[in-house]
């Protein structure tokens, strides 16, 4: 069991390590039973600046105007080698990278080497960054090769022995407009700013003469490796839930051989937490989210087989994402961890939230209004984003 590294994930003897290939969203270019009309219009959405969207709050032209430049860096990334079967960033590892320095400059141990990237990959950018050792149980077995539709080999570097985990904090209110493609935006920014953080803090590894290896949706899990480095817990809703930000985050890793000192899983009461709420659940407009106790079994194809955890349904969120035309973030914005923690009453709440006291908390969120929809007209009228 896995209990010891990351006490909210359970690992069967049945487990079985996940291919690329049958990513919900890999599956959408080759699995008819995924690929549809609508899946192509979908992701057409995010290349084509047309005239009319939807006569709908938070999907008009303007707001699919932020959200596809939102996408932009990230973009010029994953479509520069489309034509070799390479999708940077989704499909593969980011490219982009100078040759490193020929001779291994050692640090002064492997606590300082944390504390140096650490230090250098918020320099550039990043929200949260943690250290864990490499497990290949969380390495995909095969990549997915977006020219063939079919499988190609997870080539990795030999010597890799940690994984630094970068968290990526998505902007507060424009999660509050979800389902928008105003909220898009969130996403599109997060994953933009996570290629550039992720480009400079491995190539600063490199010129240190270490490996390095940046990979955002590709090549591995990420949420395992974000748990067991120390960023957070595990959630209903199948995201990583954090001290600092709740569930608002996307999440990108560098693989490296440099000597680093791994951090320890944070235990924040959260599944205790997710036992008492299922508002999540209740929220999902595609009934994608479960109730009831975590389970080991895989949904479909696109599940995870013999980890005793929550699993949502990727198959009937896809296809919910399909039918407005962007992605959807409602569980983000519903749950209740996703707060304003530079707040001492919402510190407060986190503190209780993890006690015999969380179904007081979650009483007292729910009266509060906790996880309001907030107007896209709104958004645009106001004097300034939030952080």
């Amino acid at each position: 069991m896995f209990s010891n590294e990351s006490p909210e994930l359970e690992v069967e003897d049945d487990f079985e390590r996940f291919s690329q290939v049958d990513d919900v969203f890999c599956r959408s270019f080759w699995d008819p039973e995924i690929r549809t009309d609508k899946s192509d219009l979908f992701y057409a959405t995010y290349r084509k600046p047309l005239a009319k969207w939807r006569k709908a709050n938070g999907f008009t032209q303007r707001d699919y105007a932020l959200r596809n430049a939102s996408w932009h860096v990230s973009d010029v990334f994953t479509e520069m080698y489309e034509s070799q079967g390479r999708r940077d960033g989704f499909q593969d590892p980011l490219s982009m990278l100078r040759e490193g320095a020929p001779q291994k400059l050692p640090p002064v141990s492997a606590s300082e080497g944390s504390a140096e990237v650490k230090k250098v990959g918020k320099l550039f950018g990043a929200d949260l960054v943690g250290v864990t050792e490499f497990d290949e149980r969380w390495v995909y077995t095969e990549r997915f090769d977006h020219l063939t539709g079919e499988a190609k080999p997870n080539d990795l570097p030999d010597g890799l022995s940690s994984v630094i985990v970068i968290g990526q904090a998505m902007d507060a209110d424009l999660i509050q407009t979800a389902p928008s493609a105003l909220a898009g935006a969130a996403t599109g920014l997060g994953y933009s700013q996570d290629a550039a953080v992720l480009l400079g803090l491995a190539q600063y590894i490199r010129n240190l003469g270490y490996e390095a290896v940046p990979s955002m949706n590709d090549t591995a899990l990420a949420i395992p490796l974000a748990i067991a480095a120390g960023l957070g817990e595990y959630g209903r809703h199948g995201l990583l839930i954090t001290p600092e930000y709740g569930p608002r985050l996307r999440f990108g890793k560098i693989f490296t051989d440099m000597p680093l000192a791994s951090d320890k899983p944070k235990l924040l009461g959260v599944k205790e937490f997710c036992e008492q709420c299922d508002r999540c659940a209740q929220a999902c407009p595609a009934k994608a989210i479960p109730f009831g106790e975590p389970t080991p079994v895989a949904l479909n194809r696109s599940g995870l087989k013999g980890v005793n955890k929550w699993s949502v349904d990727g198959e009937k969120c896809f296809s919910y994402w399909t039918k407005i035309n962007s992605d959807c973030a409602v569980c983000v914005r519903i749950c209740p961890w996703t707060r304003d923690y530079s707040k001492a009453w919402n510190r407060a709440w986190r503190q209780l939230a993890g006690t015999r006291l969380r179904g007081l908390m979650l009483k007292l969120d729910d009266r509060l209004g906790g996880g309001k929809r907030l107007k896209s007209g709104n958004w645009w009228s106001s004097k300034s984003p939030s952080s």
